[in-house]
């Protein structure tokens, strides 16, 4: 149980910063926390999204429910970003 609980730590803090490189535009403005929290959301999401589309593994590493975590992470990212409003750029005043 523990060690489940590390490794999809482990394993959410890298899809996490994955699901970052993925999503489109600057989505450098969120926390390095978030991302994680992304990430282990997305992990989860993602592996529940691919069952109910009737995924059910493979006998090797399933690339496809990888690449659907990562997707969902990345999804996350881009709502995390949108959702805390924190902004990076420089505004200009008329």
């Amino acid at each position: 149980m523990v060690v489940d609980l590390i490794v999809l730590l482990v394993v959410g803090a890298i899809i996490g910063l994955l699901g970052k490189l993925v999503a489109p535009g600057d989505k450098d403005n969120i926390p390095i926390w978030l991302t994680i929290l992304c990430g282990i959301g997305g992990v989860l999401l993602g592996y529940w999204i691919y069952s109910l589309f009737g995924g059910d593994g493979s006998k090797g590493v399933d690339w496809v429910r990888w690449i659907v975590a990562i997707l969902t992470s990345a999804v996350l990212v881009v709502i995390a970003s949108t959702v805390t409003g924190r902004n990076t750029g420089t505004r200009t005043r008329i």
